[in-house]
């Protein structure tokens, strides 16, 4: 608590404001953003890998927490306050770090697939900005942050690793995944209540918990399609690559907000609507839209042939 209460007491409110923005690096809209680009645009197999990284960091991360059941940083000692503009965001419990983590297998995973020197500087100063965020705003401690640094950096490394090694290995690793995100299920749902147990929080890794099975399942889904059906082309001219990504993800997002509220209305506050409203997103994303990829590609080939 003694770098949080020296974090606390340089606060400044155009500081505060600046930190509000920079920890939203590690939040779930920048990697669909970035995921999407990559397996829309740049590299499909790298997308797909992508994807199941983020989720199998995701599902240790929530893991970890139900394990541990650590409170926040406010908890622990009630004099000590946070910037109040981060409260909404700091759901579940503090350790580790879920922001930090969400960031470590994004920019780790855009480091690991680009290669290049520059882009893995840029990716470091991105975790390393996103960590001191969240001690900054008060939400968790130094230890909260530095695990999800090596957890993040560990589940990167590994996967691609495992991935590099191609054919069977690559399944074995997507079925890993999925049963990671399974456990996680099982242990939320199953685990008896101790103590340390917080209601609040626990409704927040039972709902994280249905949206990681949801998305890994649609991941896994929608590359074997690929791979046995669909084989849909990322290359396009820039201005429809432009259009597939910003229509595309408006579909994404039509269907993760517009479903809340019809599951919402169907099944009330049934926590497994939020896996299936994730796995209808990740559909979306991965299936339904890379469908009209054809079309994409061929707009501004003829033009382009006819001037060659």
């Amino acid at each position: 608590m003694a770098v949080l209460k020296w974090l606390e007491s340089i606060r400044m409110p155009w500081l505060d404001e600046l930190m509000l923005v920079l920890t939203e690096m590690g939040d779930e809209t920048v990697f669909m953003v970035i995921a999407m680009v990559i397996l829309w645009c740049c590299n499909k197999a790298w997308g797909y890998r992508f994807m199941v990284m983020g989720m199998a960091g995701t599902a240790l991360n929530q893991l970890l927490k139900a394990i541990f059941l650590v409170p926040r940083p406010w908890v622990l000692d009630p004099s000590f306050t946070i910037v109040e503009a981060a409260r909404d965001a700091a759901t579940g419990y503090s350790f580790p770090s879920g922001h930090t983590q969400s960031a470590a297998t994004c920019f780790g995973g855009l480091a690991a697939w680009q290669k290049k020197t520059g882009v893995t500087i840029a990716c470091i100063a991105a975790v390393l900005i996103v960590g001191f965020s969240r001690m900054y705003l008060g939400v968790h401690t130094p230890m909260d942050v530095g695990v999800s640094l090596v957890t993040g950096t560990v589940t990167v490394l590994l996967m691609t690793w495992l991935y590099n090694k191609g054919g069977k290995v690559t399944w074995l690793v997507n079925i890993g995944s999925m049963l990671l995100a399974l456990a996680l299920m099982a242990y939320v749902l199953f685990m008896p209540a101790r103590a340390a147990n917080v209601a609040e929080f626990d409704a927040h890794g039972v709902k994280a918990a249905w949206q990681v099975v949801g998305v890994t399942a649609g991941v896994l889904l929608a590359w074997w399609l690929d791979e046995k059906y669909l084989h849909f082309d990322t290359k396009a001219v820039w201005w429809a690559q432009v259009c597939k990504v910003v229509i595309g993800l408006l579909l994404v997002v039509a269907v993760k907000s517009g479903l809340k509220p019809v599951f919402t209305a169907i099944f009330g506050e049934a926590m497994f609507a939020h896996g299936i409203r994730y796995f209808l997103m990740t559909a979306v994303g991965g299936i339904l839209w890379p469908m009209s990829f054809k079309w994409w590609n061929k707009l501004g080939r003829a033009k382009t042939e006819v001037s060659a």
